[in-house]
């Protein structure tokens, strides 16, 4: 459906990424209750954290807190380009 979106308005991926992520941010906000700010400051706390050990395509990053009845999960997508062997 962005794709479409996308095409229809002329966005570029970058734009469109973008959009993304802040929908993302939105809807995990509405689901556990957590400020957008916060779930962003996580996500770039997770990022420092990992490219010590390993090289990652930032822009496949995906943070979600997904909600059961009685619990919500952190769950991360991370697309690891290399890791490093000399971690520092």
């Amino acid at each position: 459906m962005f794709d479409f979106i996308g095409r229809m308005f002329g966005g570029s991926d970058g734009s469109k990424n973008k959009a993304k992520e802040r929908l993302r941010l939105v809807l995990v906000h509405d689901r556990a209750s957590l400020s957008p700010g916060l779930i962003e400051a996580l996500k770039e706390e997770l990022i420092q954290v990992i490219t010590k050990y390993m090289e990652i395509d930032e822009d496949g990053l995906e943070v979600n807190l997904d909600e059961s009845d009685d619990a919500v999960a952190l769950t991360a997508s991370i697309p690891v380009k290399n890791v490093k062997r000399n971690a520092t």
